[in-house]
């Protein structure tokens, strides 16, 4: 943005000086008489004016613009553009999402995998610069999302997950692990995986400890979510007389769950409800703030120079023309 601006600006207000030497000029004038007495003036009102006579007060006018464009110089007259450069640091997040039958267990509204996934959409609308991915898990894992910032279609990706999408199970390291690979060749300052499950690994290749090593070998940071209440939790048994609800063990494996986190400079999470559950995204988030650095810049540049040579020329020319076109007699 550009503006004008005064380095000196009480200058200025010695323009106050030119509209008085202007009153003063022409009550001067209109106070002059003249040199010789006439008794009538009429035989001269047929008389065309000349041009030095119409051009009699260009000296003083010349004086006063010069004499204006000098006080602006003096005030020092300076452009000046100032703007702001951001610079985002953005973050790569991968959210993975265990999606095993025991997901269905109703210790939280309306059930487990359901709040996972209106709390995921939670935290994908409070992010802005950031690439976030999705990929999902039971017995087998794979992406539902790769990285993005389309949020709009990633949230609508979250909303189409369900349990039973693939083979049932837990293979928390390979979810981990196919998170990883999302993740090992970006370029983000920080790359976080954010894992939630509410079970203990009984499926899968991959040791969820190994998955975390190689999370940790490659500068991934992890924060672990346990979801389930404590003791027992109602489970939806599909009977020939319809739902049955029969409360089964929470089987949770924290400890390994704490173990991948601290070996990546992460942070393990337990929710017991849809409450503790949101306030434990709201840390992450928290945690992992994208960082945006605003810098202000302003400059200045000079503009007295045109200012004092434009009044030097106009008083130059004020000279010239009353010391020859209009020069008066004495």
């Amino acid at each position: 943005m550009l503006n004008i601006a005064f380095a000196n600006q009480w200058v200025l207000f010695l323009l106050a000086a030119v509209p008085a030497l202007c009153v003063w000029y022409y009550y001067k004038q209109a106070s002059r008489e003249s040199g010789v007495q006439f008794s009538t003036l009429l035989p001269f009102a047929e008389v065309k004016k000349t041009r030095k006579e119409k051009f009699r007060h260009l000296p003083f006018v010349l004086r006063m613009m010069g004499l204006s464009l000098l006080i602006i110089a003096l005030a020092r007259p300076q452009s000046t553009r100032s703007g702001e450069n951001v610079f985002s640091e953005g973050i790569d997040i991968v959210l993975a999402i265990d999606i095993s039958g025991s997901m269905l267990a109703e210790d939280f509204q309306p059930n487990r995998i359901e709040a996972a996934k209106a709390v995921a959409q939670d935290f994908i609308s409070g992010r802005t610069n950031d690439r976030i991915g999705l990929v999902i898990f039971s017995g087998e894992s794979f992406t539902q999302c790769p990285l993005t910032v389309d949020y709009p279609v990633l949230k609508n990706l979250i909303k189409d997950v369900h349990s039973g999408m693939i083979e049932d199970g837990t293979a928390i390291g390979l979810g981990l692990a196919n998170g990883v690979s999302r993740l090992k060749d970006s370029k983000a300052k920080s790359k976080v995986i954010i894992l939630l499950t509410d079970g203990v690994n009984n499926r899968g290749e991959i040791d969820p400890i190994t998955a975390g090593q190689i999370a940790q070998s490659n500068g991934i940071r992890v924060y672990t979510v346990g979801v389930g209440s404590v003791g027992e939790a109602p489970y939806p048994m599909q009977t020939p007389l319809g739902i049955r609800y029969q409360n089964i063990p929470v089987d949770l494996d924290e400890k390994m769950l704490s173990a991948i986190a601290q070996m990546t400079d992460g942070k393990y999470f337990r929710a017991t409800d849809n409450k503790k559950l949101k306030s434990i995204y709201k840390e992450i988030d928290q945690l992992e703030k994208t960082r945006v650095e605003v810098r202000s810049y302003r400059h200045y540049r000079e503009l007295f120079y045109n200012f004092a040579m434009l009044a030097f020329v106009l008083l130059l020319i004020e000279i010239g023309v009353s010391h020859t076109w209009l020069r008066k007699l004495p």
